[in-house]
């Protein structure tokens, strides 16, 4: 297993050199500012009626021989998720994604669609977080790499099964207590992506998003057990063009919903409570540039 973590962490380096260059020599990509509001967000052993602004940056791209996406989340709670005990003031989060996916098609030249499949792929990336919340200040650092399947699909539909190195290193500033790096057990998600778009007449709308199913990842830093975790997350929004005069698809709003089960791998039947489970409706804008 050992040998096989360095491959992918190899596998990783090689696929930053080959997103340098493919971000030079990009066939197309899309970037965007988004803002998010919401006000039933939950945290684990905290609140379930948490209001949060989120303000996002997403660039997705498209170059010789595959795909990149990455997103940087930065997260505002308001004082229900405190940024220390007893403060007044909301935790803040930085949560960053990136993955890169090679499409065997391309690397080969040949067109390996079949049925309702329009390509195969490897692919690699990582998770980064930081919060400053009172009770656990994550500090998540996760490699996941592992093959994905391309659908067939007006825009885009893919399908990944990936295999996860996760750590973190906790504070708790209740205790004063730090937590050195844990590494968990390497566990595997099933993850989905997709951008599909549609109409109602004139109006242009597309349903967008992504799921995650992930397995136990064994005994958390705490010697305590892990459960399954669901996050499935979509919005339906509207490109504002027809109304604005505005290029296709430069300004987009519409609603988010997300369903987080068992948050972080936490039971909500267990000391997490009802925060380990949220189910949260939300505003939505993006600008794409």
């Amino acid at each position: 297993m050992r040998t096989f973590k360095k491959s992918c962490i190899s596998a990783g380096v090689g696929t930053m050199l080959l997103v340098s260059a493919g971000v030079q020599a990009a066939d197309w990509s899309d970037t965007y500012i988004g803002y998010r509001y919401g006000t039933k967000f939950a945290e684990p052993f905290g609140a379930t009626d948490i209001s949060k602004d989120i303000v996002n940056l997403s660039h997705v791209s498209g170059f010789k021989y595959g795909t990149n996406f990455l997103n940087v989340d930065l997260l505002m709670s308001d004082s229900k998720d405190p940024s220390g005990p007893g403060s007044s003031s909301g935790a803040q989060e930085a949560y960053i994604v990136y993955r890169n996916t090679l499409d065997f098609g391309k690397i080969i030249g040949k067109d390996l669609g079949w049925g309702p499949f329009s390509g195969y792929g490897m692919t690699t990336g990582f998770d980064f977080n930081s919060k400053n919340d009172a009770g656990y200040n994550s500090k998540k650092r996760m490699l996941v790499f592992g093959p994905t399947v391309m659908f067939k699909v007006p825009g885009f539909l893919s399908v990944s099964v990936l295999a996860l190195w996760e750590s973190n290193s906790p504070y708790n500033k209740f205790s004063g207590v730090q937590t050195r790096r844990y590494s968990y057990d390497t566990h595997p998600m099933l993850t989905a992506a997709w951008g599909i778009p549609f109409s109602i007449g004139p109006v242009a709308l597309s349903y967008e998003g992504f799921m995650n199913f992930i397995s136990s990842k064994g005994k958390n830093e705490f010697g305590g057990g892990t459960s399954p975790e669901t996050n499935i997350d979509s919005e339906i929004m509207y490109d504002v063009a027809p109304i604005t005069g505005l290029p296709k698809n430069t300004i987009k709003v519409g609603f988010e919903y997300q369903l987080w089960h068992n948050k972080f791998g936490n039971s909500h039947k267990g000391a997490a409570g009802p925060g380990a489970d949220a189910h949260t409706s939300m505003i939505r804008a993006e600008y794409h540039f």
